[in-house]
Protein backbone atom coordinates (compact mmCIF):
# COMPACT_ATOMS: atom_id res chain seq x y z
CA UNK A 1 0.00 0.00 0.00
CA UNK A 2 1.08 3.85 -0.90
CA UNK A 3 0.67 4.35 2.80
CA UNK A 4 1.81 1.55 4.97
CA UNK A 5 3.02 -2.09 4.56
CA UNK A 6 2.06 -5.43 5.47
CA UNK A 7 4.30 -8.65 5.83
CA UNK A 8 4.79 -11.83 7.73
CA UNK A 9 7.53 -13.02 8.44
CA UNK A 10 9.89 -14.82 11.03
CA UNK A 11 13.37 -14.83 12.65
CA UNK A 12 16.00 -17.54 11.78
CA UNK A 13 17.32 -18.74 15.25
CA UNK A 14 19.65 -16.60 16.83
CA UNK A 15 18.09 -13.37 15.60
CA UNK A 16 15.23 -11.02 16.81
CA UNK A 17 12.38 -10.58 14.44
CA UNK A 18 12.26 -6.89 16.82
CA UNK A 19 16.00 -5.92 15.56
CA UNK A 20 14.95 -7.21 11.73
CA UNK A 21 12.51 -4.98 11.91
CA UNK A 22 13.96 -2.11 12.91
CA UNK A 23 17.00 -2.64 10.86
CA UNK A 24 14.56 -3.02 7.95
CA UNK A 25 13.18 0.46 9.32
CA UNK A 26 16.50 1.83 9.75
CA UNK A 27 17.55 0.86 5.84
CA UNK A 28 14.58 2.07 4.19
CA UNK A 29 13.94 5.00 5.63
CA UNK A 30 17.66 6.05 4.53
CA UNK A 31 17.12 5.00 1.44
CA UNK A 32 13.68 7.24 0.30
CA UNK A 33 14.94 10.02 2.32
CA UNK A 34 18.07 9.70 0.41
CA UNK A 35 16.32 9.58 -3.33
CA UNK A 36 14.54 12.63 -1.98
CA UNK A 37 17.31 14.27 -1.25
CA UNK A 38 18.57 13.60 -4.23
CA UNK A 39 16.29 14.00 -6.83
CA UNK A 40 16.29 17.77 -7.48
CA UNK A 41 13.01 17.14 -9.90
CA UNK A 42 11.25 16.11 -6.83
CA UNK A 43 8.48 18.26 -6.64
CA UNK A 44 7.45 18.19 -2.93
CA UNK A 45 10.52 17.66 -2.07
CA UNK A 46 10.47 20.38 0.50
CA UNK A 47 6.62 19.78 1.94
CA UNK A 48 8.04 16.51 2.42
CA UNK A 49 10.81 16.88 4.33
CA UNK A 50 9.62 19.85 6.34
CA UNK A 51 6.63 17.34 7.60
CA UNK A 52 9.59 14.66 8.31
CA UNK A 53 11.45 17.23 10.53
CA UNK A 54 8.53 17.78 12.43
CA UNK A 55 7.94 14.82 13.50
CA UNK A 56 11.39 14.18 14.27
CA UNK A 57 11.39 16.53 16.92
CA UNK A 58 8.85 13.96 19.08
CA UNK A 59 10.96 11.07 18.83
CA UNK A 60 14.29 11.98 21.09
CA UNK A 61 15.94 9.12 18.97
CA UNK A 62 15.93 10.28 15.43
CA UNK A 63 16.70 14.03 15.76
CA UNK A 64 16.58 14.67 11.66
CA UNK A 65 13.95 12.84 9.93
CA UNK A 66 11.03 10.94 11.36
CA UNK A 67 9.74 8.16 8.29
CA UNK A 68 8.55 5.60 10.16
CA UNK A 69 5.76 5.39 13.02
CA UNK A 70 7.62 4.31 15.94
CA UNK A 71 4.67 1.73 16.23
CA UNK A 72 3.97 -1.88 15.04
CA UNK A 73 1.17 -3.69 15.12
CA UNK A 74 2.80 -7.18 15.52
CA UNK A 75 0.55 -10.14 15.83
CA UNK A 76 1.76 -13.57 16.88
CA UNK A 77 0.47 -16.01 14.37
CA UNK A 78 -0.17 -19.08 16.77
CA UNK A 79 -1.86 -21.37 14.10
CA UNK A 80 -1.41 -22.31 10.51
CA UNK A 81 -5.43 -20.79 10.42
CA UNK A 82 -4.13 -17.51 11.72
CA UNK A 83 -1.40 -17.30 9.04
CA UNK A 84 -3.71 -18.48 5.87
CA UNK A 85 -6.28 -15.22 7.50
CA UNK A 86 -3.49 -12.71 7.83
CA UNK A 87 -1.76 -13.75 4.03
CA UNK A 88 -5.75 -13.70 2.22
CA UNK A 89 -5.97 -9.82 4.40
CA UNK A 90 -2.87 -8.52 3.40
CA UNK A 91 -3.48 -10.05 -0.88
CA UNK A 92 -7.05 -8.00 0.00
CA UNK A 93 -5.85 -5.08 1.54
CA UNK A 94 -5.62 -3.27 -2.12
CA UNK A 95 -8.96 -4.72 -3.12
CA UNK A 96 -10.53 -3.41 0.15
CA UNK A 97 -8.61 -0.01 -0.98
CA UNK A 98 -10.00 0.50 -4.60
CA UNK A 99 -6.65 -0.08 -5.63
CA UNK A 100 -7.22 -3.10 -8.08
CA UNK A 101 -10.07 -5.46 -8.23
CA UNK A 102 -7.69 -8.65 -8.41
CA UNK A 103 -4.96 -9.29 -5.63
CA UNK A 104 -2.33 -10.24 -8.15
CA UNK A 105 -2.72 -6.93 -9.92
CA UNK A 106 -1.26 -5.09 -7.29
CA UNK A 107 2.15 -4.87 -8.11
CA UNK A 108 3.68 -4.76 -4.82
CA UNK A 109 1.99 -7.66 -3.63
CA UNK A 110 2.79 -10.95 -2.85
CA UNK A 111 -0.48 -12.30 -4.00
CA UNK A 112 1.11 -12.67 -7.89
CA UNK A 113 3.33 -15.28 -6.45
CA UNK A 114 0.51 -16.84 -4.84
CA UNK A 115 -1.01 -16.68 -8.29
CA UNK A 116 1.65 -18.72 -9.82
CA UNK A 117 3.36 -15.50 -11.33
CA UNK A 118 6.81 -13.85 -10.33
CA UNK A 119 6.44 -10.66 -8.42
CA UNK A 120 8.80 -7.94 -7.90
CA UNK A 121 10.86 -9.51 -5.16
CA UNK A 122 11.63 -13.45 -4.65
CA UNK A 123 9.38 -14.68 -1.69
CA UNK A 124 9.22 -17.71 0.53
CA UNK A 125 5.32 -19.00 -0.25
CA UNK A 126 3.32 -20.41 2.98
CA UNK A 127 1.43 -23.43 2.46
CA UNK A 128 -2.09 -22.16 2.62
CA UNK A 129 -4.55 -23.94 4.95
CA UNK A 130 -8.33 -23.21 4.65
CA UNK A 131 -10.88 -24.45 7.06
CA UNK A 132 -14.39 -24.92 6.06
CA UNK A 133 -16.22 -21.60 5.87
CA UNK A 134 -12.86 -20.06 5.01
CA UNK A 135 -12.52 -19.47 1.46
CA UNK A 136 -9.63 -17.19 -0.01
CA UNK A 137 -11.40 -14.59 -2.24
Amino acid sequence: MSDHIHSIGYAKSGYQLSDILRDFKTFTSKQIINSILEDPGESRQEWILRLFKYFAKYNSSNTTYQFWKNDNKSIELESPKWISQRVIYIHNNPINAGKVKLAEHYIYSSANDYAEGEGLIEVELIDLVFTEGFVPT
